[in-house]
C-alpha cells in the first residue's frame, strides 16, 4: 500500500492548536513544505480544520491538521472552536502554537489541560522566535522555539514531533492472529445495492491485506456462493468472516465446527475495546418506551434505501424489544460529547477512525454511564448467534458468558 493509499484511520494524526494569529497556519505550511493553509494578519482566517497527508519519519504516514483559533469569538467563532475540539478528539499528538513574544495565555493553558485530559502527547511551539532579541538558554523538555517566517528550527521541530510517544495503533492484528500461517479463511462480501461499484469496501480490503501479510490464504465469495465454496474446499477453513448484514444466512450455511465472526467485530477489537462493546450489548434488554438509542458511524456516505445504520438496525431493535424506541444518528466527526439524552449507543466498526478516536468515544460513553456496543455485535445478538461470533476471542466470549449468567 503506497503512502497516498494509506487510509486516514491508519495514520498518526498531528494537530496544530492555539490562539488566532499565533502563526498556526504559517507553521503548518513550513512544516509540510507547502502552502496548505491560507495565511493572513486578519484574525480567524482558518475557519475549518485543514487536513494534509504526508510522511514523517520515523512515524510513517501522518495526517497534519490545521485548526481554527481556540479563542475565536461570537456565534460563528463558537462553531469554529467546536470544530477545533472535534479535531482534537482525532489527534494522536498535538502542537500548541504560541507567540514567543507573549506569555502563555489562558486559552493556551486551557488547551494544555485538554491535552492532559485526553492523554495526548504534545509539544509547545514558541513561534515567531525571530522577533526575540535572543532565545532562552534553557527551555522545558516539551518546548521548542521556532519561526515559520524564517524557517528557524523547522527541521528540529519535525524531528521532535516524530519522536513523540503516540498510542500504539492497535495491540492486535486485524485478523492475522486468528488463522495459522498457511491457513485458510473464507470472507463473505455481499454485493448488493449498498456495495460500492467496482471495488470492495475498506474493512474488506484491509482484512484481506492483513491475512495475506500473516501468510494466510483467503477465498472471497458472496453469500450466494458460500455453500458451494465450502463444499468444494478439500479442508474446512480456519475461519469464516462475513459482512454483518449477512450474519444469519452465513451462520446457517457454515458448519458449527468452523469459527465464524464478522468484519465489524474484527474492527471493534482492532480499533477499540472489544470487551467494552460486549458489555454494551446487554443494554438492549433494559430499553424502555421513550428511550433514545444513538446510532453512530465514523464515516459519511450517501444513505440508500435499506441503509444498515438508519433503516435496518432500528427495524431490528424495534422488532426485538417491542418497545417504542427513538433513534438519533451521527456520522463522521459528529459524535456528541454529551451523551445524557441516550440510553444506549451503537457504533460502526470505525474503519475510518483512528484507534485513539474510537477509544475516546468509548471512554466518553463509559464516563457518562451510557452503554456502547458495535454494529456487528448487536446484529449477531439480535440473530441469536453472538456466542458463536465471539468464540474466536476467548476473553470476550468469557465475558459474554458471565454477563448472560448474571442476567439469567
Amino acid at each position: 500500500m503506497s503512502l497516498q493509499e494509506t487510509p486516514s484511520g491508519e495514520r498518526v494524526h498531528i494537530g496544530f492548536f492555539g490562539r488566532r494569529n499565533a502563526g498556526k497556519s504559517s507553521l503548518v505550511n513550513a512544516f509540510t513544505g507547502q502552502r496548505l493553509s491560507v495565511v493572513s494578519d486578519v484574525k480567524g482566517t482558518t475557519t475549518d480544520p485543514v487536513y494534509k497527508a504526508m510522511e514523517l519519519l520515523p512515524m510513517g504516514p501522518v495526517m497534519i491538521i490545521d485548526t481554527p483559533g481556540f479563542d475565536d469569538e461570537g456565534a460563528l467563532g463558537a462553531l469554529r472552536v467546536e470544530k477545533a475540539k472535534q479535531a482534537l478528539n482525532k489527534c494522536d499528538a498535538a502542537l500548541l502554537v504560541t507567540d514567543s513574544t507573549e506569555p502563555l495565555h489562558e486559552t493556551d493553558k486551557a488547551l494544555l489541560a485538554l491535552f492532559g485530559e485526553r492523554r495526548i502527547p504534545y509539544l509547545i511551539v514558541r513561534n515567531k522566535c525571530d522577533l526575540l532579541d535572543a532565545l532562552p538558554k534553557e527551555t522545558a523538555e516539551n518546548v521548542i522555539y521556532a519561526s515559520a517566517e524564517q524557517g528557524t528550527h523547522i527541521r528540529e521541530l519535525k524531528e521532535r514531533v516524530a519522536r513523540l510517544t503516540v498510542e500504539e495503533a492497535s495491540p492486535v492484528p486485524l485478523a492475522g492472529d486468528l488463522v495459522p500461517p498457511g491457513g485458510l479463511s473464507v470472507l463473505v462480501t455481499p454485493i448488493d445495492s449498498a456495495a460500492p461499484k467496482g471495488r470492495l469496501i475498506l474493512p474488506q480490503q484491509q482484512t484481506i491485506r492483513d491475512l495475506l501479510d500473516h501468510g494466510a490464504a483467503t477465498v472471497v465469495v458472496r453469500e450466494t456462493e458460500l455453500a458451494r465454496t465450502l463444499g468444494a474446499l478439500a479442508v474446512p477453513p480456519d475461519i469464516v468472516i462475513t459482512d454483518s448484514q449477512a450474519f444469519a444466512q452465513v451462520d446457517a450455511l457454515t458448519p458449527p465446527e468452523v469459527p465464524l465472526t464478522s468484519f465489524s467485530i474484527l474492527f471493534a477489537r482492532y480499533k477499540g475495546d472489544l470487551c467494552s462493546a460486549v458489555s454494551g450489548v446487554a443494554a438492549l434488554k433494559t430499553l424502555q418506551d421513550g428511550d433514545t438509542v444513538l446510532i453512530s458511524e465514523g464515516c459519511t456516505h450517501h444513505r440508500q434505501c435499506g441503509d444498515i445504520g438508519t433503516v435496518k438496525l432500528p427495524h431490528w431493535i424495534l422488532s426485538r424489544t417491542g418497545k417504542d424506541i427513538r433513534f438519533a444518528f451521527t456520522s463522521g466527526t459528529e459524535f456528541p460529547e454529551d451523551l445524557s439524552p441516550y440510553r444506549m449507543a451503537v457504533h460502526c466498526g470505525g474503519c475510518m477512525l483512528s484507534p485513539r478516536q474510537m477509544r475516546f468515544r468509548q471512554r466518553t460513553a463509559a464516563a457518562q454511564g451510557v452503554p456502547m456496543t458495535n454494529y456487528g455485535m448487536l446484529i449477531a445478538y439480535l440473530h441469536g448467534i453472538l456466542p458463536r461470533a465471539l468464540a474466536p476471542f476467548p476473553d470476550a466470549a468469557r465475558l459474554l458468558t458471565a454477563q448472560n449468567e448474571a442476567i439469567d
